[in-house]
Order: structure tokens, then sequence, then C-alpha cells
């Protein structure tokens, strides 16, 4: 029981910082103008105005959660900690899979955001938090 609560606290964690980035990634990159980007047709109706600078809080909300959570299962998990890291890892790929399919980003993006924010962060995540 003890396993299955810090993966789930683990996850929540990781969704909390990618949810926190998110919404305040605005602050970081300005959005285009006049583009509302807080509800899902403002996104779709903004995205032909985004450029590539747009991409990176997005890409860093979703990396960053993902690694947040491996760590942390890593860290704090004493059955399969490796296991449990990808787990979250495929969980955040998943939700990051239901966005490509939801809002239509550029493939560029996709495929780096898909590649590399989810998988490979919950490996570097797993590294991390069992050598703390």
């Amino acid at each position: 029981m003890k396993n299955i609560a810090i993966t789930l606290g683990a996850a929540i964690a990781g969704m909390l910082l990618n949810g926190l980035l998110i919404t305040y990634s605005s602050y970081f990159v300005a959005p285009p103008a006049g583009a509302d980007l807080t509800t899902e047709a403002g996104l779709q109706a903004a995205m032909h105005l985004m450029e590539p600078k747009h991409f990176l809080m997005p890409f860093l909300a979703h990396a960053l959660g993902t690694f947040l959570s491996a760590v942390l299962v890593s860290r704090f998990a004493t059955e399969r900690p490796f296991s449990r890291a990808m787990l979250l890892g495929f969980l955040f790929l998943a939700g990051g899979i239901s966005m490509v399919r939801m809002l239509p980003s550029p493939m560029w993006f996709n495929i780096t955001d898909l590649g590399l924010a989810y998988l490979p962060m919950a490996y570097l995540g797993y590294l991390v938090g069992r050598k703390s």
C-alpha cells in the first residue's frame, strides 16, 4: 500500500507542476497578440500565430512534470522503483498523446514533445532519484 500511495503522490506532484508551468507560462513567454490561450478553443484559434518560442513552456511543463514524478517515486518507493518511474513516464506520455490528438500542434513539436518529454525524462528522473 505504501508504494502505491507513493506512486500516486508522485503522479499528482508531477501533474501539479505541469499544470502550474502551463498556467503561468505567459509570464515567461508572452502569447501572440490577441490570443487567448486559457481555453482549448482559444488555443486552437491561435495555433497558427504561435512561434517556436511559444512551445518552450509546454515542452518544459511536460518534461519537468514527468521528471519530478519519476524522481519522487524512485527516491521513495521501496519496490520496483524503475518500473514505477517508467509507469509514470507512460502515464504522462498517454496524456501527451491525448493532447496531440486534441490540439493541432506543429508536427515538429509533436515529435519533439512525445519523443523527449516523457520516457527519457522518466528514465533520467529514475537515475537522479535513485542516487539521492
